[in-house]
């Protein structure tokens, strides 16, 4: 089910995008069967299909049920604590993938097979004659991808749990890729590979540098890491100008890997290139910066779908306009879609799913089952009766993708909610919509709505009421952060009603204290969340926001307090009522979790 192709072959690539999705009825019955025929006999399939005639898509749909992470929780871990039984998956499991997600705390695990490394480079592939299709002279040039590698966890048996990317990056798959002229980066492999991000970040920004006229184009895999390159160069243009001038590279470098990369690129002084790229980024107004410093760049390449949206009105100041293109959808499950019509705006942005990635199924979500997702009381598993194979979606309805794939996940629910926007021949496109319960997103961060309740609930003063609160994400700024607003009352009407400024800090940094694995690490290790900031609001504020919601036309009955605000209208009320700002004044703890305890 991995089609051997040239991805520099516009039209041969075209071609087997044409055939899949032409077939995708009959690709997707074949990929059902393969995964049971291949994985028939584990442990898990077999506790619910016990016969051999149970191989067919009708038993696999009638007896294996819908489930989630916490379902299939015990045997991953018992792969993670070193059983080696065809648990899951009759092939070796070489590593475990670690989702953005959390569970107990600790990142979710995905099992992985050496073949799923193969799937993911004949996804990455199928991008390549698509962006050809649209954007002419793309081999005539350089790509400046900022990429990056994030900590592995070792398992009780010594398993690798990483990343979905950084384990692509760390593969053969990809230090091997072949370099035609479509996929050369100006960023060498040592750089990517470093695991010291500022090291890795500082380099590879030189090594774009250097090469400004020959960068056709920009980009990172999201947009918030795209964001933090650019702050990141606006903070250190000034060295990084210095050791173009003298062809050496600074001090605090210390990868010795990264240096002679860099310093192979360097090729030796340019003090002209240094006047220029430090005269550029010396402007008052970075608006437009990144088509003057990169003239070329024909577009930036980040994904701005979900809660990377976001960060769109940022990217259009900084790139003056560029246009934004996110080209897939994956995640670490599976990877899952393409955009087909990349050049399109962010707002339209759908991506069809390719058929031979995995088997695909959806569960319908109607405006009742959807309003219960964000309140978090509905259990899809319910409406499992309703489930519908990938080509019978209907157009203009939401569904919740589920899984079945051919490293040992069957019929998981990956909590993503997708709308269907049509159909590229039999193939489905969807847009994304939202992550399910999730609230709150900087970067790889999704913090539910429960989440957010316990940490407050852990961290509210004690002496004061929290009478109500709600929060959003603030990407007015590089790194973006979370805001608490709190509507707070003394406990006794005698109290005084001056918060202490110590307390309150206190409070923002037990919040944070409180918040999940991946969160913690994105603000201490990865520096891609600022500080929390709590800011305190005049007593009857959430009042003035319940009048507000039922003016927009909300029902007085059945109005909640929305626990994550989005509107620009609600936003100025609370801005409005502000009497107290407060941040987090350290970073929450964070290590690498072994997953033996």
């Amino acid at each position: 089910m991995i089609p051997s192709y040239d991805p520099t072959n516009t039209e041969a690539g075209l071609k087997l995008l044409e055939n899949l999705t032409t077939n995708a009825d009959t690709i997707q019955q074949h990929v059902l069967h393969q995964i049971l025929s291949q994985n028939y006999g584990t442990e898990y399939l077999k506790s619910f299909l016990d016969k051999e005639s149970d191989k067919n898509q009708e038993s696999f749909k009638n007896k294996v049920p819908v489930v989630d992470y916490e379902d299939m929780k015990p045997f991953i871990q018992r792969i993670a604590d070193g059983d080696s039984s065809h648990i899951l998956s009759s092939q070796p499991i070489i590593e475990l993938l670690t989702s953005s997600g959390t569970s107990g705390g600790k990142p979710k695990l995905m099992p992985s097979t050496a073949e799923e490394l193969d799937r993911k480079t004949f996804f990455y592939n199928m991008l390549v004659p698509v962006m050809n299709k649209f954007v002419n002279g793309l081999d005539e040039g350089k790509g400046m991808y900022l990429l990056f590698v994030k900590p592995e966890i070792k398992t009780l048996s010594g398993l690798k749990a990483r990343p979905v990317l950084t384990s692509y990056y760390k593969s053969q798959q990809f230090k091997n890729r072949p370099f035609n002229k479509y996929n050369v980066i100006t960023s060498p492999n040592e750089t990517i590979l470093c695991e010291d991000s500022k090291q890795s970040m500082y380099c590879q920004l030189l090594c774009g540098l250097v090469q400004r006229s020959h960068v056709l184009r920009l980009g990172a895999i999201f947009a918030s890491a795209f964001l933090r390159a650019v702050k990141f160069l606006e903070n250190h243009y000034t060295q990084l100008c210095a050791d173009i001038r003298t062809g050496t590279v600074a001090s605090w470098i210390t990868d010795s890997s990264c240096r002679e990369s860099v310093l192979s690129i360097l090729n030796g002084p340019n003090s002209d290139l240094a006047d220029e790229v430090e005269a550029l980024c010396s402007a008052k107004s970075w608006e437009g910066i990144l088509r003057r410093i990169w003239p070329k760049t024909k577009y930036i390449e980040v994904i701005v779908t979900g809660s990377m949206a976001q960060y769109i009105p940022t990217l259009d100041f900084y790139s003056g306009g560029l246009p934004l293109v996110s080209v897939m959808y994956a995640s670490s499950e599976c990877f899952f879609g393409i955009n087909i019509n990349p050049l399109c705006k962010p707002s339209d942005v759908s991506y069809t799913l390719l058929p031979n990635m995995a088997y695909f199924e959806f569960l319908p979500v109607d405006e009742k089952s959807h309003e219960k997702i964000h309140s978090g009381s509905y259990n899809l598993k319910d409406d499992q009766g309703r489930i519908v194979d990938l080509v019978n979606v209907e157009t203009g309805r939401y569904y919740e993708l589920v899984i079945t794939t051919f490293a040992g996940l069957y019929r998981y629910r990956v909590g993503d909610i997708l709308k269907v926007t049509g159909f590229h021949n039999k193939a489905p496109q969807f847009s994304f919509v939202e992550r399910r319960n999730v609230v709150l997103s900087i970067d790889t961060d999704k913090t539910s709505e429960e989440d957010l309740m316990k940490a407050v609930a852990q961290a509210k003063p004690s002496s004061f009421l929290l009478t109500e609160y709600t929060s959003y994400a603030d990407t007015s700024s590089i790194p973006g952060h979370y805001v608490l607003f709190w509507e707070l009352r003394p406990r006794h009407k005698d109290d005084p009603p001056k918060l202490d400024e110590k307390v309150m800090e206190d409070c923002c940094s037990e919040v944070e204290d409180c918040l999940d694995y991946v969160y913690r690490r994105c603000r201490n290790k990865d520096k891609s969340i600022g500080p929390l900031e709590i800011r305190v609001v005049s007593f009857g504020t959430f009042d003035s926001l319940m009048d507000f919601s039922i003016s927009q036309g909300s029902s007085v009955n059945q109005y909640k307090t929305p626990r994550c605000v989005k509107s620009g209208g609600a936003l100025q009320i609370l801005d409005s009522r502000v009497i107290g700002r407060f941040f987090s004044k350290r970073e929450p703890q964070w290590e690498p979790l072994g997953l033996d305890s």
